[in-house]
């Protein structure tokens, strides 16, 4: 996975993904669950204020782990009501 590598380069990466079980497989250090496939940041099924509330909680939240070390396999998840 191009995160794993990323991270080989030193560079801290947070992926986000509905399908959470490849980048636990391939050892990624910081997974965020996000919402769906096709839009793993929003939920086109929401008003577009709600959506975008959504999308910047799990920003929010990838920023903040990027803060704190990773660790392979562990899978973040919000509850986004």
């Amino acid at each position: 996975m191009l995160a794993s590598k990323i991270e080989e380069a030193g560079i801290p990466v947070v992926q986000i993904t509905a399908v959470v079980d490849v980048p636990k497989t391939v050892g990624v250090s910081r997974i965020l669950r996000g919402e769906t496939i096709s839009s793993p940041l929003g939920n086109h099924n929401l008003p577009k204020e709600e959506e975008e509330k959504v999308r910047m909680t799990l920003v929010n939240k990838a920023i903040d782990m990027l803060t704190k070390p990773g660790q392979a396999g562990v899978v973040e998840t919000i509850d986004l009501g």
